[in-house]
């Protein structure tokens, strides 16, 4: 089973504890920044049978973006679950919290970009609630490869 936590202030440590999940080690300062804002949102998953100092095994990030003529939806930042807690629902349980979240923020939907051959993300996001996949162009701006690190 897995018990899901939602990130605020203070649990900073929670997050730089889970640097083996992300992309690329997060920073004290990054992370009080995205907590600190109300429209980010990070969930953390947690073994429950695990040791209470025991780190996270998955997460899931998400930010609210509004415009003008469209309200407010949800960009499913960013999901990772442990190589080893794969397949038992992790994923779908850190999906299923922020669908929640965003419907309780008042998102009129919510998406997300993956490759196109990550079959492992869209079933999970599939089993999530999601439609089929679209197909999408994402063109990038790069200003620095220094990430603070």
């Amino acid at each position: 089973m897995t018990r899901l936590h939602r990130v605020g202030n203070g649990d900073e440590h929670l997050v730089l504890s889970a640097a083996m999940l992300f992309d690329h080690p997060p920073t004290a300062a990054w992370t009080a920044r995205f907590i600190a804002s109300p429209i980010h949102h990070l969930i953390l998953a947690f073994d429950q049978h695990a040791d209470a100092e025991a780190p996270a095994i998955g997460f899931v990030s998400g930010v609210e973006t509004t415009h003008p003529d469209k309200g407010t939806e949800m960009f499913v930042y960013e999901l990772a679950v442990d190589e080893s807690h794969r397949r038992r629902g992790v994923g779908t349980a850190l999906m299923a919290e922020l669908t929640a979240i965003a419907g309780a923020a008042g998102c009129y939907g919510m998406w997300v970009g993956t490759d196109a051959d990550n079959a492992a993300a869209i079933a999970t996001y599939r089993r999530a609630g999601a439609d089929a996949p679209q197909p999408m162009v994402v063109l990038a701006w790069t200003f620095s490869e220094d990430r603070g690190h």
